[in-house]
């Protein structure tokens, strides 16, 4: 009899053309993203090798990284991502990759875009020059970032040598309570194994509670893998996925759609598949959460207090508490809820889609934004952007005083205009707390749309189930 397998093991073993060793092999890639921050080198090697792109249809590019979020009619200001952008189109064009434009309706955050369009798809293999390409995995795709050297090989020979992960079954029981979202539960499990600690697994969701998840909160979870280490992240498809990629403009039509859930089907772990490793997280227990420090596993409920470092036995650790804490402008001890914000930054690949923006107006709805805060909204693709305005979500927050802008990565990596101000501090829907990833001396807290949305409209970091009573 057949060995049981895990959803991993099954999407491993269908696209290895050979082995190298036990544990490495030259693995096909059936599908690759770019963008223009991550492409100009890789395609400067594919010059020097006198290469061409085996498959251009199997590309797929859009700029988002360094693009200006508002003022879309005047040429790029920056030079340099002005530069970025006229590469990326020179380089489309001469070797024969699908592009959107900056100025088409379907440019948005490459996490969003691909799988808008349906070019995420499940069983498949799929590379991109960005870490966060686990969000892809929420389909059932191993989907993994690479660096710009391995871009170019992926164009060159379809094909890429990888090292097998590990297993992680990560089990989510119980239900969420009001006012908790994927987002606090992908903090929550960082805050739990700590940034390294799914580090050389490829991470599978299961469980009631991710059964129950729409696509865009099994993205959420898949997205912010990468924060505990993870290069990969999957939940398996159901029909909650073949419903919300029937009719994309990339899936299968016709026979070859009911031909491709067939296979489909088959992909989800085998009972009696064993994980290397197992987590367990209550979604009963899991509250609002936000992060306080500079790694996204310095994570607490919004109703606990900020960590004293002395606490901590780990000399190593108790320094880069300390570093964190006078980095934050915080105290030990002391509530985080209350804590002032001067930004408020709605969007990224982690939380810029339509449900996440309806999250956040629902707070947001007839109550104004605090005078002492700057509130964005940054739409992940221009398809939300439109579908937000058929809403009048986008009225809802103008009138409330938020910026509502085009779409883009924007202050998420801050290579762009909109970026914080030594000592700013910003309630972010974003992935990353790091020292200056928002902008140099800026300081960041990681939070649900919901939670974004009501530090905006107080001004302060808020436990959104006591303003949803008020």
């Amino acid at each position: 009899m057949t060995k049981p397998r895990t959803l991993y093991e099954k999407l491993w073993d269908s696209h290895v053309v050979r082995y190298l060793t036990d544990d490495t092999a030259l693995l096909y890639v059936d599908r690759h993203l770019l963008h223009e921050v991550s492409t100009p080198q890789s395609f400067v090697a594919l010059d020097k090798r006198g290469c061409g792109v085996h498959r251009p249809l199997a590309n797929l590019a859009v700029p988002d990284h360094a693009i200006p979020t508002r003022h879309r009619d005047r040429p790029i200001a920056d030079p340099q991502a002005r530069a970025q952008m006229a590469k990326l189109v020179e380089n489309v064009e001469r070797y024969g990759i699908p592009f959107i434009p900056l100025n088409d309706i379907r440019q948005g955050i490459v996490h969003v875009m691909g799988p808008e369009q349906g070019f995420t798809l499940p069983g498949m293999t799929l590379a991109c020059g960005d870490s966060h390409t686990s969000t892809h995995g929420a389909f059932g795709t191993l989907a993994f970032g690479v660096g710009a050297s391995e871009c170019g090989i992926v164009m060159a020979a379809q094909a890429l040598v990888q090292r097998k992960s590990r297993t992680m079954a990560v089990r989510i029981e119980g239900t969420l309570s009001a006012g908790v979202s994927a987002k606090d539960v992908a903090l929550a499990f960082i805050g739990k194994v700590g940034v390294n600690g799914a580090a050389g697994h490829a991470i599978e969701y299961l469980g009631p509670a991710v059964s129950g998840f729409s696509m865009e909160a099994r993205m959420t979870l898949c997205n912010m893998a990468i924060e505990a280490g993870a290069r990969v992240a999957l939940v398996a498809p159901d029909d909650t996925t073949f419903n919300w990629l029937k009719g994309r403009p990339m899936a299968p039509e016709g026979d070859l759609w009911d031909q491709a859930v067939s296979y489909w089907r088959s992909l989800p772990t085998d009972e009696g598949a064993v994980f290397d490793r197992e987590v367990l997280l209550n979604a009963d227990e899991i509250a609002p959460h936000v992060t306080w420090g500079t790694s996204p596993e310095d994570t607490i409920a919004i109703d606990q207090m900020v960590p004293d470092p002395e606490m901590i036995e780990d000399e190593q650790k108790r320094a880069r508490l300390k570093r964190a804490l006078t980095y934050m402008g915080l105290t030990a001890s002391t509530p985080i809820a209350g804590t002032p914000v001067d930004m408020v930054f709605i969007g990224s690949c982690t939380n810029g889609r339509l449900v996440d923006l309806e999250a956040a107006a629902e707070i947001v709805k007839g109550r104004k934004v605090s005078p002492n805060v700057q509130a964005l909204v940054v739409p992940g693709s221009g398809l939300v952007k439109q579908a937000a305005e058929e809403k009048g979500l986008d009225r809802i927050f103008i009138d409330a005083g938020f910026e509502w802008r085009e779409a883009g990565c924007s202050m998420c990596v801050a290579m762009n205009e909109d970026r914080l101000k030594p000592g700013q501090r910003c309630a972010s829907t974003s992935n990353r707390n790091f020292e200056g990833r928002q902008g140099r001396g800026g300081r960041t807290h990681l939070l649900s749309p919901a939670m974004a949305a009501a530090a905006a409209i107080t001004g302060t970091l808020t436990d959104i189930r006591k303003l949803e009573a008020m």
